[in-house]
Parts: structure tokens; C-alpha cells; sequence
């Protein structure tokens, strides 16, 4: 079974991930941002994969330490449960469109940690977390499991549609990705290593 699970501990917050990409598919997440939470469990619902997420962080701040230090965990628990990566699919996209919004999110489990982000969002609150802290978290998701990942809004007005439709597809693009493919034999790059 492909799982993996990492902690971090700073002076802003407490951290513990595990995923498990195969096996046991339920989701126990509490980070004290509800949205936040709402958003991870779509993310691991629509990838297929199993889920949980724990941190105590500084909220009396503001949100962006806790979003921004999961997404740094949750790429290092991703990292430890994809292993020397022989045998998955590598690439992994996905359109999402969630009534007026769509959103296309794309990746490639490279190693070669890349975000381009392409969505201009106000910086309003869903929730109590801010829109824009989305960008942190896949950036941190990105440069710790050596994701190269695009996310592109390509039309939205609601914000809370915008963001779902980017956890949506991201959860769907990687769960794509990771899936073991019968035909692939040994790591899917010419170079031998991921």
C-alpha cells in the first residue's frame, strides 16, 4: 500500500499529514479553517485517495501560516507515498467546471518542483481564509513533492465556485497521476529517475 505521512513543528503551528494513495480512502481533517478543511476533503474525495490532515496553527493572525505549512507537509507526506514513483502514470489534467467556473489544473510528478498559477482573485474571505492563500498552498504542495502543476482559471465569478473548482481538479489531476499504470515498467521517463 502507498502511503505516506510527515510532521512539522515551528512556532506558528503543529502539523501532521498522512496519504495514503491506495487502501483506505476516508478523510479526517481539522485545521481550525473550515473552508480550508471543506477544500482538502473534496481535493482527496475527487483523487481517490485517503486523507488526514491535523494542525494547530497561529489563526489568531491569520490564516496563511496554517495553509501555507499543510501544503508544505501534505507535498512531503505525497512525496513519501509516491516512493521511486515506477509504475504510475506521471501526467495527470483535469477541466473542472463548476457552473459558471472553469478551471483546468495539469501536473506532472517530475521532480522538478514548478507552479504556474494563472487566476486573479480578490482577496476576499470564503470562510475565514482568505482566496488568495490558495496560490500559497499549491506552491507549497508544488516545491515539496516536485510537482510541476498548472492552474489556470479560464472564466468565474463566485469565489468559493473558483477555489472548489481548483481543489476539485487538482485532487482529480493527481489522482490521475499517481494511479499505477499495468503498462508502465519501472519509472515513465527515458532518464531512468523521477
Amino acid at each position: 500500500m502507498r502511503t505516506g505521512s510527515a510532521e512539522r513543528k515551528t512556532g506558528e503551528t503543529t502539523v501532521a499529514v498522512e496519504i495514503r494513495l491506495e487502501g483506505d480512502k476516508s478523510r479526517r481533517i481539522d485545521t481550525g479553517i473550515g473552508f480550508f478543511d471543506h477544500m482538502l476533503d473534496l481535493m482527496g474525495k475527487q483523487g481517490f485517495f485517503g486523507l488526514d490532515v491535523r494542525c494547530k496553527g497561529d489563526l489568531y493572525v491569520d490564516a496563511h501560516h496554517t495553509v501555507e505549512d499543510v501544503g508544505i507537509v501534505f507535498g512531503q507526506a505525497l512525496a513519501r507515498a509516491l516512493g521511486d514513483k515506477a509504475g504510475i502514470r506521471r501526467y495527470g489534467s483535469c477541466f473542472l467546471p463548476m457552473d459558471e467556473t472553469l478551471v483546468l489544473a495539469a501536473l506532472d510528478i517530475s521532480g522538478r518542483p514548478y507552479l504556474h498559477f494563472e487566476a486573479e482573485l480578490p482577496n476576499v474571505l470564503c470562510g475565514q481564509m482568505e482566496a488568495q492563500l490558495a496560490e500559497e498552498f499549491f506552491r507549497a504542495v508544488s516545491v515539496h513533492s516536485g510537482l510541476t502543476l498548472h492552474i489556470r482559471l479560464f472564466h468565474g465569478r463566485n469565489t468559493h465556485h473558483i477555489l472548489e473548482a481548483m481543489f476539485k481538479g487538482f485532487g482529480r489531476a493527481l489522482g490521475d497521476a499517481a494511479q499505477l499504470d499495468p503498462r508502465v515498467e519501472g519509472v515513465p521517463s527515458t532518464k531512468g529517475v523521477l
